[in-house]
């Protein structure tokens, strides 16, 4: 009898464990957070791009606000100047008159807010993918589908790649970046796995000639959300890109300015 009042007791116990805890975080002022990634994929004109302007939010936050009424333009070594309109109040400004060198330096102009931020990169090339390998044997159980996107890097010539492999199943795109430096001027491949992966799906790949600086950002990043498989997860510090705040440094920007060529190809797993 007494074994089954003290069950009944523990039981109890559990079950009315149900208080609320508030957890109170710290809310920082809003920064402007810029998504300026311009991508000129092979066998396009590369005129129409776009930069992404939003401010950061609070952690339960649902809503990403968007960073209206900004003057942005991009501007190259000889002159030319391209503005980029917001439609409408979305954060999205768009230009369709966009000229892509590469090795060309462009750099990045937004007044927001009564202050100017700037950011100045190169518009990088970026090898052709020659073939997919795919394994269907792959993962610790042998049988997780592997994909191998090839390509082969220019010899005697500094290379970094930004691969990004998008499913159309609902997962998180995943995302690397390789350099060259044990590698130059041979065959080599962007790695993908996917355990959810089906015959019929559709993944699209697509590699980016990005700058040493991108690819130390993005390394880093990748470093920081691994455990997970992404960097959109919460970081344990804060990784600054390549733009700045000119009126008020403290009041720093996140995110990155890229150029990049970019190769596309669209894959149904086998």
């Amino acid at each position: 009898m007494r074994k089954r009042l003290y069950i009944i007791f523990i039981l109890s116990i559990c079950f009315n464990c149900e208080d609320v805890i508030d957890v109170n975080l710290n809310e920082a002022e809003p920064r402007l957070v810029i998504e300026a990634s311009i991508n000129w994929f092979k066998n396009t004109s590369g005129n129409e791009q776009s930069v992404k302007l939003t401010l950061s939010a609070p952690f339960y936050n649902e809503n990403v606000p968007p960073a209206n009424d900004a003057i942005v333009n991009i501007s190259d070594s000889n002159g030319n100047v391209f503005n980029f309109i917001e439609d409408n109040d979305t954060g999205n400004y768009l230009n369709d008159n966009f000229i892509p060198v590469i090795n060309e330096t462009y750099t990045l102009t937004i007044n927001y807010n009564n202050e100017t931020y700037t950011a100045t990169e190169t518009l990088k090339s970026v090898s052709s993918i020659d073939y997919i390998e795919q394994n269907n044997e792959g993962g610790f159980t042998g049988e997780d589908i592997e994909l191998k996107a090839y390509y082969t890097d220019p010899a005697d010539i500094e290379n970094y790649y930004f691969f990004e492999f998008i499913s159309d199943i609902p997962v998180i795109p995943t995302l690397e970046v390789y350099n060259d430096e044990f590698t130059d001027g041979n065959q080599i491949f962007g790695f993908y796995t996917e355990e959810d992966l089906e015959p019929g799906d559709i993944v699209t790949i697509r590699n980016y000639g990005v700058s040493e600086r991108f690819y130390e950002f993005m390394f880093i990043l990748l470093q920081q959300g691994s455990d997970d498989g992404g960097p959109f997860e919460t970081q344990p510090a804060t990784v600054r890109g390549n733009c700045i705040n000119e009126t008020n440094p403290e009041n720093y920007p996140f995110g990155y300015f890229r150029l990049s060529e970019v190769d596309e190809l669209i894959y149904t797993i086998q």
